[in-house]
């Protein structure tokens, strides 16, 4: 039998605008010991530290110094330091807007900061895809290089990593110890929604399930239900009556909103979920069979999230523009699992060879 010299976790991550927890969770089930939490939004503690288990600091990125995460650390013998800045300014859903006065463009340059004066065995980042091809980005690529790290970069796919969505993230993996890199498919099967939102109570539009607080299902105007119940699973606002179709739907450039007002199909992959999941309008957010939109129960469960991870205490009102950005925004536990996987595998390595 081969000798096991890992009894306990040796990784300790700290995760820098850790939101909700999403990749802090897929940290822990890959067996990484998260050790912190940072985000300025005061908002995420309470799930946070419910969910995840360790400490919450409510503080922005720029205020934080390398003496308050080598505090943390202590003498761990191996470090990581995890994020995902806030990506609005990179986002495609942005595209045509002027983002260049935006606070959050320089917020991976403060990563980066803490980075170069904390010099952890571990980094790791995800972001949208477009980042990639920002000047932010090649400062960040720059940094680590300068600090005599390996790194690897890459877009990983929802389907291959057991998501029901067509979700598309930058994924960065930065190792002091060595070569890295990062495959592009964990080998866990893409479900269904069908098969991700199965077993879940029946609701319909305004309807919530008295058991879970957060499956409860936004009221419809009577012209939206009138929409959703013409709609097809997959289809277009095409299939509607005239009489349904919004005005945008007769300009020339309605044929650009083709997934506006759609209903998911449930036997295939379904859309990104967006911090507007619960809004009709939005994009292709009404449920397969049911006549309503998603509930943030459902968009968590898209998300990878388990269905006993709590994103309100008990005493707070369910509100959706808050679970909108808790849970459009967190990073899919599976891409935290398959790099937290990756970064384990490192330290295994290395365990050995010093052995």
């Amino acid at each position: 039998m081969a000798e096991t010299y890992m009894t306990e976790p040796l990784i300790q991550g700290i995760d820098l605008f850790c939101g909700a927890g999403g990749l802090s969770l897929g940290l822990q089930q890959a067996g990484i010991n998260i050790v912190l939490g940072i985000d300025n939004n005061p908002a995420c503690k309470w799930a946070y530290e419910h969910n995840i288990h360790a400490p919450f600091l409510e503080a922005s990125v720029r205020d934080v110094e390398a003496k308050d995460l080598n505090k943390v650390w202590a003498d761990a013998p191996y470090r990581l330091l995890a994020g995902c800045a806030p990506c609005q300014p990179f986002s495609q859903q942005r595209r045509g807007r002027d983002t260049s006065e935006e606070e959050a463009w320089d917020l991976l340059d403060e990563f980066g900061r803490l980075v170069r004066q904390t010099r952890p065995e571990f980094v790791t980042m995800e972001n949208v895809a477009p980042l990639r091809f920002q000047p932010v980005f090649e400062r960040f690529l720059s940094t680590l290089r300068e600090c005599g790290y390996w790194v690897d970069y890459t877009v990983l796919k929802g389907e291959k990593h057991g998501l029901a969505q067509t979700r598309r993230r930058l994924v960065l993996v930065a190792s002091a110890l060595g070569s890295i890199e990062i495959p592009e498919d964990s080998g866990v099967a893409a479900p269904s929604v069908n098969d991700v939102l199965r077993g879940l109570p029946t609701l319909v539009a305004g309807q919530a399930d008295p058991h879970d607080r957060l499956h409860y299902a936004r009221a419809l105007s009577p012209i939206n239900l009138a929409r959703i119940r013409a709609s097809i699973p997959g289809g277009t606002w095409r299939d509607w009556p005239e009489e349904l179709r919004a005005p945008c739907h007769r300009k020339a450039s309605g044929a650009s909103f083709q997934s506006f007002y759609g209903v998911i199909d449930g036997t295939k992959l379904g859309p990104t979920i967006t911090t507007e999941f619960y809004n009709y309008g939005s994009g292709r957010f009404g449920h397969p069979s049911q006549p309503r939109t998603l509930t943030p129960r459902e968009a968590a469960l898209l998300q990878g999230f388990p269905r006993d991870f709590e994103f309100i205490a008990p005493w707070e009102k369910p509100r959706l523009t808050r679970l909108g950005k808790l849970i459009g925004n967190a990073v899919p536990p599976p891409f935290g699992k398959h790099v937290g996987t990756l970064i384990m595998s490192c330290v295994i390595n290395d365990e050995v060879a010093e052995h």
